[in-house]
This record gives C-alpha cells, structure tokens and sequence, in this order.
C-alpha cells in the first residue's frame, strides 16, 4: 500500500477495511471473533481495541493454513468457522448466511467467483459431474487450469473438529513454500465430506485489496451499492454517482439529494427534506420539510421541520434547532438551543447559547462565550430582536421582547420590552490626517 497504515487499517467510507469485514460478521451472532495479525500489527490490536475480538498473533508469514491454525486452539470442536479476509470488505450478510446453511456437521461450503480474468485466483477444479476436487493457486497451476475461469474467493464454513484436523495435515511442497487453506478441499474431498459451492452474487463481494488503485475501486463500487440502497429506500439523487454514505441512513418520503452530499454516521431525514450540493451531515437528526442549501455542515446536532439552513452554514455538535427555525449564509453555531420560528440569517456565531421563540438575531452578532479558560451561556428570551453587529458577552439575560441597538456590546442583562443600547461616543478628529508613506 506504500504507506504507514497497515492494509486492513486502510479507510473505505471512512472505517477501516477489518471493521467493514468486523461489521459483517457481527450481524450473524457469532460465539466469538478472532482475528488474526501479523508481526508489528498492534497498531490493528489498538485501532479495534473496542470491538470485543479474540486476537491471535501469526508471528511467521507462512501462508493461510497456517494463520488460521493460530486462531484454533481458542475455537471448539463443536463449533462452525467461517474464514473471511480483512481486506476484503464489501461481502454482503446475505452471501455468508447462505454459505453458513450449507455447511454442517460434516460438511463444509466454499463462496467462489467467477470471473472474465481470474488472474491472481486459485482455480476451482471440478469433475465431471460438477462436483468440486481441489483447489489450484494460480502459481501451481496447468496451462489447462489457468483456462478455469472460477476462482476462489478463499471464504469458507468449516465445521472446527474437521478443519483442526486437516490443518494438522497441511504440507508447504509447493512454489511459495507455505501452508495452504485452499488444501483442506482436497483433503474434504479424500474423506468424503461434502463440500458445496456456493457462487458470489457478484464480483465485488470477493475483491481484496492491494494497492491504492484497488482501494478506490472498491470505494466506488460501495458508493454505488449504497446510493442504490437510497434510490431503493425512495430518496432521489441528483447525481449517484456523487454521494458519499458512510454510515447508516434512516428516510422518509420524497427526500431529494443533490450532487456531492456526505452522510456520515447516524443520519435520519424526514419527509421531503432537501440537501444542496456541497453539504456534509453527520449524526444528524433533521426534521421534515427543512432544507439544506449548499456548502453547508451539520453535526452531531438535532433540528425539528420546516427548517432552512444556509447556504454556507455550520452547526456545530449539540446543537437543537426547533420548527421554522432559519439559519443563513456564514453562520455558525455550537451548543445552542434556538426555539420554534427564530432566525439568524447572516455572518453570526451562536455558541452556548439559549435562544427562545420568534427571536431575530442581526447580522454580525457573536456570543462572547469563552473567557479562555471558561465557558458562559448567553439566554436570549422569546420575541427579543438582537441588532446587527452585536456582541453578546456571557453570561447575559436578554429579556422578552427585548431590542439591542446596532452595533452594541451587551455585557449586563438587558431587560423584558425594552430598547437597550451600548455603543461608544461617536467622535470626529478635526484636522487629523491619515499617514502617508515617504517617498523612495
């Protein structure tokens, strides 16, 4: 990957390749997952240190016999093993329910794939009958097998007194000198232990990773599948092929997405909700018929209907917008209430701040809210009209129905239905004149 990361630690949709892989195998209900790393793989052990794994370190390369021998010992015989590969991320739960259902006691199943260039894959030898034999890897094989266009995908369910046994069987007599897993087929077959095909879906579901070219591929086949899972759900997407989902995505009716949008985390939108160009939402709840206009970010925040954000706007993390709530062009807030019908439509920050019903917040307002070492709420009652060029210094009450003048500095509560202003003495200088630069 010619990089500091390690493979599987490398980002598709933003989580690394062993969670997609991590993921999937969660929603079948395993007993236990174990995960086997390399040499120096600690930096994996603590990149997923939250995701209760059984760990199992494979201190020597010698191929994937071997690796999955050190998971073993941890694994009883009574149970079922489902092999999967951490860089290969986009297997669907579907796939590998199928592959666990027709496995069994004394059976075990393989997920193949067929391809139009199976170059790099062990071959699928079957017989005549169609039934499997072994396993080929590209290296090892005849010119006739290398003209088998199914490959190997290396996903397999193995019943564990079987696989334990055949392991202990493995020879390394071949080109690369290791310890193959594709070699417990043949050794299945010997015993005649029934071993099912089963053939992937599609093609994407068996690609690994190896490189950066290969990386984007596979981000572009997930952004495809999970565009089509919107388009599914009902939401219309200006572009497909210009969203990004990397999380998961509850819809209402009629949602529409425009071009280059970011769903990330837990996001849900209501109906007929509408995201412009440009915009990144992240753990977000947003209510129906609120529109996004473009270039606009929002996270780890909450707005209610009817909503209108934007263009150019930032809410920050915990941040709770009630109904009718408008929030315009260059303006940012961070830990604010604003209730039902309130407005801040221009070049504004809102930060710690409670803000009430039918509020109008001028353009160029701040909340003073950090003295550098604490921070301080700025409570702006229901029905207040905040003037433009404000500077709001908390903690400060502004009361019911309360007016601030233009240009003012509020640093002492300001009082129910009233005009309060706090300017300095405007003043002209007779006679001064600006400095010039002396000539060179």
């Amino acid at each position: 990957m010619k990089s500091d990361l390690p493979k599987v630690l490398q980002p598709l949709a933003g989580v690394p390749l062993l969670g997609h892989v991590v993921s999937r195998a969660r929603t079948l209900s395993p007993s236990s997952i174990h995960v086997v790393y390399g040499h120096g793989g600690d930096a994996v052990r603590t990149a997923l240190a939250k995701e209760n794994l059984q760990w199992a370190l494979q201190a020597e390369q010698l191929g994937t016999g071997h690796a999955v021998m050190q998971a073993m010992p941890n694994v009883a015989d009574d149970e079922l093993v489902l092999v999967l590969y951490g860089d290969v991320p986009l297997i669907r739960a579907e796939t590998l329910r199928q592959l666990i259902d027709a496995a069994g006691a004394n059976a075990m199943s393989l997920l193949t794939v067929v391809l139009d260039n199976p170059t790099g894959y062990g071959r699928i030898v079957r017989n005549a009958r169609g039934a499997i034999q072994k396993i080929v890897e590209q290296k090892d094989a005849s010119k006739a097998q290398l003209k088998i266009r199914e490959g190997n995908s290396g996903i397999m369910a193995v019943p564990a007194k079987l696989l334990r046994k055949w392991l202990g069987k493995l020879k390394n007599a071949n080109s690369q000198g290791e310890y193959y897993l594709t070699d417990v087929i043949e050794m299945a077959v010997k015993e005649k232990v029934k071993v099912t095909p089963l053939i992937a879906p599609t093609t994407a579901e068996t690609l690994g990773v190896n490189d950066k070219c290969q990386l984007a591929e596979l981000e572009a086949l997930h952004r495809a599948e999970r565009a089509r899972e919107l388009m599914v759900a009902g939401a219309t997407l200006a572009d497909p092929a210009r969203i990004d989902v990397r999380g998961d995505v509850t819809l209402g009716r009629d949602v529409f997405l425009d071009a280059n949008v970011l769903l990330e985390g837990k996001v849900t939108l209501g109906d007929r909700v509408r995201v412009g160009p440009n915009t990144v939402l992240r753990d977000v709840s947003i209510g129906a018929d609120t529109v996004i206009h473009p270039n606009s970010v929002l996270e780890q925040s909450e707005l209610g209907a009817g909503c209108i954000i934007g263009p150019f706007a930032r809410v920050r993390p915990g941040s709770k917008l009630g109904a009718g709530v408008h929030i315009g062009n260059f303006v940012e807030l961070k830990k604010t209430a604003i209730a039902d019908g309130s407005k801040a439509n221009h070049l504004t920050y809102l930060g710690d701040a409670v803000i009430g019903k039918g509020v109008n917040v001028g353009a160029g307002t701040i909340t003073c809210n950090y003295d550098g070492v604490n921070k301080s709420t700025t409570t702006i009652e229901d029905g207040a009209f905040i003037g433009s060029g404000n500077m709001l210094v908390a903690p400060v009450r502004i009361g019911k129905d309360a007016t601030t003048g233009a240009g003012s500095t509020i640093t002492k509560d300001a009082p129910d239905g009233q005009l309060t202003i706090a300017r300095g003495k405007q003043m002209t200088v007779d006679g001064w004149k600006r400095p010039e630069k002396k000539p060179k």
